[in-house]
């Protein structure tokens, strides 16, 4: 198999690939993301899911578990991202101040995720530190 067989041949697999994980309606695409997860594939959850938020952004649950699913698979700039376009349209949502706050930390930025963790917490009803 020469090069260019070769990059055709993966171009196909890439295509079936992108088919699967965009197949089916949005539950079947919830449904299947929430398999990933379980079973701890995270890559394959959000890529999944993915598609599915574009689908349906004004759906908060798809949206909170592809940050989780970013976030669980080291994806932590597209994680960042995808929590801090949830708190812009939802900014009570606890649990993304929360996982921003984790995101932040682990990557690195300790002081700039501390008022998130913080809002979590009085938002969560946990004494001041």
């Amino acid at each position: 198999m020469d090069a260019e067989e070769a990059r055709e041949t993966q171009d196909a697999v890439d295509q079936a690939r992108e088919a699967y994980y965009g197949h089916g309606t949005a539950a079947e695409r919830w449904e299947r993301a929430g398999l990933f997860f379980e079973a701890k594939e995270y890559a394959s959850a959000a890529r999944v899911l993915a598609t599915l938020t574009a689908e349906v952004p004004e759906q908060l649950a798809p949206r909170l578990l592809l940050a989780r699913a970013y976030y669980h698979s080291a994806q932590l700039s597209r994680a960042e991202a995808e929590l801090r376009a949830i708190l812009e349209r939802w900014p009570v949502e606890d649990y993304a101040q929360l996982m921003l706050g984790r995101t932040l930390e682990r990557r690195g930025r300790a002081a700039e995720a501390a008022p998130y963790l913080r809002i979590a917490a009085a938002m969560a009803g946990e004494p001041p530190a």
